[in-house]
């Protein structure tokens, strides 16, 4: 599709079918109520269409009855990923906010995201109510805490009790979630969503799909990967999914054949993990036929081929802009990947052709591809590569990914309570996502690094200053800074810290990191701590990390 085409011929496209998630589930539950909409892995237990629409319309009616409004921010703190699921359609049902909570989050990280997010009320686990209870003194808002003893039982059995569903029309630019994505210069931001950015994020998954797939998740619910690109995109298009608790490589192929599920999101180390496992006959005797790689590994093609994949998807994904680049790679020919009485789904050639109808880029497995290769805009939004003035980029030169909108309401709404911070991220009437990428002549993008102190371990995006911000809770610090080195585990971080000793004070690493073990959840600590006189720091007195990085490159070569 090209850039003539009209703002209500794209929004057309991307409600062809509907315009809310709240909407295609009441479709689904009316039009195929019968039909298995969740199982969830751990307990076996299932939900039909019929059975999620009339809970979560439950939902809905309990929490209005608690006084949750149209507008007001709910937080959730549970590992429970049906409990959140049920959660997230029931605040929608009643035009409310789903604001999720990192579950490995505890005092002052939790202190700030709840003191940041202030909502109306705030749904936790009870292995995890003392958290709360730890911060009380430190909390700014006084949410009311309903407390997770399972789907039926105690506080949140309640919510599951007949009510009836609130008379609230959710639409398309009404706000749906508050997502905490990590700082690089300051605490973490609120990213305020709208119901369209749920579903321009799903838009290009969902063409994908068919009621016959199922989606695989073990992503946490905190996260958009788990919440919406594979639960919602499986709830929008009438399939179902399979839910778990986490990532699990010995039990991983186990899960996908007993659930049936032909799709599935892999993160960087779950690749690898799965591919150390030793070789087996069978191991292509599984349905799994389509997998979103993110970021996409060089050794895709071989991971592809062991285990049966027809076709892999990778691109860009932010809380931010949702889902703007993608590539379609078909990793094996029909009949060759997924066995062919497994294989369920859209065939590969109908795969291609959608695609290649939205103009978005399609190579074969064994394709050269550049290291970092994101692939093609979806028809939704300008990209393109700005220099340090906001000047678009020549073909080739590397610069600032940034990107706007075609339609309205498809990219975040603001960081909440944050205007400065959002004037900044949209100055010059781009959206600046602080990543450093480049453009080829044939129109692809490729990543080539992040601009901040933004920092991957496991899937999660976090970031220096808070690890910082922790270390110097320790009264034997003055100064900290860290950085980012490749892990030896995967494409993604390990965690460095350089510190300054206070006066009087001598280093003490044993002290260091179970003062790191008591504050930070595990993906935040670093893997070394490196005591040095001074930090280097310029003459406004910043410090300069790319000194730190050549300091420790060289004791690694050394």
């Amino acid at each position: 599709m090209g850039d003539t085409v009209t703002a209500a011929e794209l929004e057309e496209l991307l409600e062809c079918d509907f315009a809310t998630a709240v909407d295609a589930l009441d479709h689904h539950v009316a039009a195929t109520g019968d039909r298995r909409a969740i199982v969830y892995g751990e307990t076996g237990e299932t939900l039909t269409y019929a059975e999620l629409g009339r809970t979560t319309d439950h939902v809905a009616g309990n929490l209005v009855a608690l006084g949750v409004e149209p507008g007001s921010r709910v937080s959730i703190l549970t590992t429970h990923p049906l409990v959140s699921t049920l959660a997230m359609y029931g605040l929608w049902k009643a035009g409310a906010v789903y604001a999720p909570v990192n579950f490995q989050y505890a005092g002052d990280l939790l202190a700030y995201q709840l003191n940041d997010t202030r909502p109306t009320a705030l749904l936790v686990d009870r292995a995890m109510h003392q958290r709360i209870l730890d911060i009380e003194d430190r909390l700014e808002c006084s949410p009311q805490v309903i407390v997770i003893d399972g789907l039926h039982e105690g506080e949140f059995g309640k919510l599951v009790q007949p009510a009836e569903r609130p008379d609230v029309r959710v639409e398309f630019d009404d706000p749906a979630n508050v997502i905490y994505t990590s700082g690089t210069t300051g605490p973490s931001k609120g990213v305020v969503q709208s119901h369209r950015w749920v579903n321009g994020y799903t838009w290009v998954a969902r063409t994908m799909m068919t009621p016959e797939d199922v989606v695989y998740n073990d992503l946490p619910m905190y996260h958009v990967g788990g919440a919406h690109f594979n639960v919602v995109r499986a709830l929008w298009t009438g399939a179902s999914v399979s839910l778990w608790d986490r990532f699990s490589p010995n039990d991983f192929w186990r899960r996908i054949t007993e659930t049936g599920c032909t799709t599935a999101v892999l993160l960087d180390v779950m690749t690898p993990w799965l591919l150390n496992a030793e070789p087996r006959e069978e191991d292509r005797r599984n349905p799994l036929n389509k997998v979103h790689l993110q970021p996409l590994p060089a050794n895709h093609h071989e991971f592809a081929e062991r285990f049966g994949i027809d076709f892999v998807t990778s691109g860009f994904g932010q809380s931010e802009s949702g889902n703007p680049l993608v590539t379609l790679t078909e990793q094996t020919e029909p009949g060759e990947g997924t066995p062919a009485d497994l294989y369920r789904g859209l065939p590969h050639d109908r795969l291609r052709e959608i695609f290649e109808e939205h103009g978005l880029l399609v190579l074969r497995g064994t394709d050269p591809m550049p290291k970092g290769i994101m692939g093609k805009p979806t028809p939704f939004l300008e990209v393109a590569i700005l220099d340090d003035r906001d000047r678009v980029c020549p073909d080739g030169v590397v610069g600032q990914l940034a990107m706007r909108p075609r339609v309205p309401s498809l990219i975040h709404e603001e960081y909440l309570a944050k205007p400065e911070a959002t004037v900044k991220a949209w100055r010059n009437l781009w959206f600046h996502t602080g990543d450093a990428a480049v453009r080829d002549e044939d129109g692809v993008f490729a990543y080539i690094d992040r601009m901040g102190d933004r920092i991957r371990v496991r899937g999660e995006n976090i970031s220096g200053f808070h690890i910082e911000e922790m270390l110097l809770k320790h009264p034997s610090l003055a100064l900290a800074a860290v950085i980012a080195v490749p892990s030896a585990d995967g494409d993604e971080d390990d965690v460095i810290a350089f510190v300054e000793v206070a006066d009087g004070h001598t280093f003490d690493r044993a002290a260091i990191e179970q003062h790191c073990l008591d504050t930070m959840p595990k993906f935040m600590r670093p893997r070394d701590v490196i005591p040095v006189g001074q930090i280097p720091r310029t003459p406004t007195n910043k410090i300069e990390k790319y000194k730190l990085r050549q300091q420790w490159n060289e004791g690694q070569a050394s």
